[in-house]
């Protein structure tokens, strides 16, 4: 019998894609399936954006680049950065991944051992727990609550700290909540943070592009108290639909970012060399598919909370950032994994069970409002009819 290392009996995974596997092999049964599970949008990459790839790769660009990424789309990143958030940030510090979960990788992996504590979201992205228990490093779930609106507590979060204490993960917008956190909560935590001058930062920010309701993205780049050990995961992976380019960057200060470069030879030697020309394309290029995208998100969001809040025992606050709904389902008596399971078996539609982004999803589903309107309200009556028809067990 083969031998593996027991860290390998730690390591979760994100269950959105085995549900997804679920519902496709529904779908060649000849189900018909309304998605509303898997963080993807549902338009195509812009097609500038294609353009930029295919001339790339027309143009001789098939071989490897740096490790971290060609310096005309580091640049890029930096100067779109300092662009929208008025922060200055050098082309020497920008690793281009394949990516964001890369970024995640390597922080937690620069932090967690055994002994060490890493504080993250829950509920919150479920590949962050995963590789904190990976590494040996004890898992710190700071409590992301309905009644803040799916924003975190800065309070809270300082009072989790402890000696032990290595990385804090945050997320805002945020997977799976759509909780944005205002400024004054970030202003709190980031002078909270003073206290622990060894404490490092990752700010995943891929949804920063999605914020609703007139709310202001807050950069976590903004804050010079903490520059020197905050690491920023982001990408084009749901502002430009490229999710299956694979490709992201991060920002890592001093000299975590020859840590990084060095995993990064070690694990995937460079990014795919047109991914990045079109990157490049997609920062430097026209926006208005992204404002276009957005506001029909927009649209798509009010529907979907409007919907939900009509169920019978689901309510569901409103969503700020991202394209996700949370809504709470405890009043119908369901567990939510069960109900999940259910919906998908007996209606076609696929949800995420809030426990598959930690303890204290219990209680709530995720949908991804990436699906047509029409789809949205097809699913909700589904829903609505099937709850008011079937009890819990």
């Amino acid at each position: 019998m083969l031998k593996t290392i027991a860290a390998f009996d730690r390591i979760g995974e994100e269950n959105a894609f085995a549900v997804l596997a679920r519902a496709n092999a529904l779908a060649a049964q000849g189900r018909d399936i309304i998605s509303l599970g898997i963080g993807q949008p549902d338009f195509r990459t812009p097609d500038f954006i294609v353009e930029a790839a295919v001339k790339a790769l027309r143009d001789g660009h098939h071989g490897y680049t740096a490790a971290n990424g060609i310096l005309p789309l580091r640049e890029a990143v930096a100067a779109n950065l300092n662009k929208r958030y008025g922060v200055e940030v050098s082309p020497e510090s920008v690793m281009i991944m394949p990516g964001g979960k890369p970024t995640m990788f390597m922080s937690i992996l620069m932090f967690g051992e055994p002994g060490a504590e890493i504080m993250y979201p829950d509920p919150g992205f479920p590949i962050y727990r995963s590789m904190i228990e990976y590494t040996g490093a004890t898992p710190v779930p700071v409590p992301i609550r309905e009644e803040n609106g799916f924003a975190f507590s800065a309070e809270e979060t300082l009072k989790l700290i402890t000696p032990k204490t290595r990385l804090i993960i945050v997320n805002s917008p945020a997977n799976p909540t759509g909780g944005v956190t205002p400024k004054s909560e970030v202003d709190k935590l980031v002078a909270g943070l003073e206290k622990w001058p060894d404490v490092a930062i990752m700010s995943d920010e891929i949804y920063d592009h999605m914020v609703y309701d007139g709310e202001k993205h807050v950069c976590l780049l903004s804050y010079p108290s903490i520059r020197d050990r905050l690491i920023l995961l982001n990408g084009w992976s749901k502002t430009y639909a490229m999710t299956g380019w694979r490709l992201g960057y991060a920002i890592f200060p001093g000299k975590l970012y020859d840590y990084a470069r060095k995993l990064a030879v070690n694990l995937h030697s460079c990014v795919n060399a047109s991914a990045q020309y079109a990157g490049l394309a997609a920062l430097t290029g026209p926006q208005d598919e992204v404002v276009k995208m957005i506001a029909e998100f927009d649209k798509r969001r009010k529907v979907v909370v409007d919907g939900l809040n009509k169920l019978p025992g689901v309510s569901c606050i409103t969503p700020k950032g991202a394209f996700y709904a949370f809504p709470n389902i405890k009043r119908t008596g369901w567990k939510a994994k069960e109900l999940a399971t259910t919906l998908l078996n007996e209606t076609g539609v696929v949800t995420i069970g809030g426990p598959d982004f930690g303890i204290l999803g219990e209680g709530y589903l995720r949908l991804s409002y990436a699906n047509s309107t029409e789809n949205i309200l097809k699913a909700l009556d589904r829903m609505g009819d099937f709850l008011s028809k079937k009890k819990a067990a």
